[in-house]
């Protein structure tokens, strides 16, 4: 992989895939980070940019992002979503987010705890709590974690090392875009599609997002996102951050040859439980699993901005792209068995796609112990 930083010349806009319509009250939701193939799509844009649609649909580009970086210096990676902050009772967890007495580790029910006797859970698996007493308030920690402190104290089960330093707020600033379309020769707003907000996103000062790619690119200033914003995009020096980049690339097993094991997803997968049905996890892995732990998906596709053919008629028609829920990184899986026959977070097949899955990283898991 050749690794690239990705810093904004404005603010960035980047839609959710829910369809709306302008008019009164359109409001259309932003997403960031944005997913790998749209950062993807922006970084190949700067190799090729008057290839052909045969060239452009080769999937001989591997790729792996995008993550957030400070400074130059510090990489930052989503929060494990089993992670729970502990405070003092009477606590102003708002004025002090950071200031918690101590951080735990969600776990499975335990089945042979008589307070969980009388449920059941054969529908599905049993979900994460805390199993030690509770003595005060709890809330979730900041979203962000060091990727240095992931590694070396998150996956080795060194729980109790992690401080508030390991950890951030996001750092950008959201942006209202509002867009009027008057009517002609008045001075008033269109009463249809006159009116629609739209949420952009602005990232704080000395923050930017990295990247890699199989191919070497010259820097340049490439369209990220919509409404033609753009990122300058530079080749990273070799370094720290370079070095912690290609271990997360590598696929070393923290834990292996332990019985039992945790999988921190890394990049946005894909789970499949039935045709064009998503969820957190696959079918296949219920027997494997004992609990997992998890956040809203991340929705993606819908309408297409590429006009194309049909084989009925040679009038372009506006392209369909599969709507699909992905799981969000940060996800934690525990599992009880199995866990050396799992390698990514992807459906089995998929068709096409299945490649780009495959050279996009999708789905990266992390191994670590409990």
């Amino acid at each position: 992989m050749y690794w690239y930083s990705l810093t904004p010349v404005d603010v960035l806009l980047f839609r959710e895939s829910k369809p709306f319509s302008p008019g009164e009250g359109a409001w259309a939701k932003g997403l960031f980070p944005p997913l790998p193939v749209t950062v993807f799509q922006a970084m190949r844009s700067a190799i090729a940019p008057y290839a052909t649609r045969e060239q452009r649909q080769k999937r001989d580009l591997f790729f792996m992002g995008p993550f957030l970086r400070q400074d130059e210096t510090t990489l930052w990676l989503p929060t494990p979503k089993d992670l729970i902050c502990i405070f003092d009772d009477e606590h102003d967890r708002k004025q002090s987010a950071g200031n918690w007495r101590k951080i735990v580790r969600s776990q499975p029910v335990d089945s042979s705890d008589p307070a969980w006797s009388m449920l059941s859970f054969s529908g599905g698996l049993a979900p994460m709590v805390l199993r030690e007493p509770l003595d005060g308030e709890v809330s979730s920690p900041p979203p962000w974690i060091n990727a240095d402190a992931l590694l070396n104290k998150y996956l080795i089960g060194d729980i109790e090392a992690l401080v508030p330093k390991d950890f951030c707020d996001d750092p950008w600033q959201v942006q209202v875009l509002p867009h009027i379309h008057m009517q002609a020769n008045q001075r008033q707003v269109r009463e249809s599609a006159g009116y629609f907000t739209e949420v952009a996103v602005r990232l704080n000062q000395r923050w930017d997002l990295v990247a890699g790619l199989s191919q070497s690119v010259s820097d340049a200033v490439v369209r990220l996102g919509g409404e033609g914003h753009r990122v300058a995009m530079r080749r990273l020096a070799e370094g720290a951050i370079v070095d912690l980049l290609k271990t997360l690339e590598s696929d070393t097993e923290t834990a292996q040859g332990k019985t039992k094991q945790i999988a921190y997803l890394l990049t946005p997968g894909l789970a499949s439980s039935g045709e064009s049905v998503y969820a957190s996890y696959p079918v296949a892995w219920k027997p494997l699993l004992r609990g997992c732990a998890t956040d809203k998906p991340l929705m993606w596709g819908g309408v297409s901005t590429l006009q194309r053919k049909t084989h009925e008629t040679d009038t372009p028609h506006f392209a369909l792209l599969p709507q699909r829920a992905f799981v969000p990184p940060g996800t934690v899986y525990v599992f009880s068995s199995g866990a050396d026959e799992v390698s990514a977070l992807l459906p089995e097949s998929v068709g096409q796609w299945s490649k780009t899955f495959e050279t996009l990283n999708y789905g990266k898991l992390l191994w670590g112990i409990e």
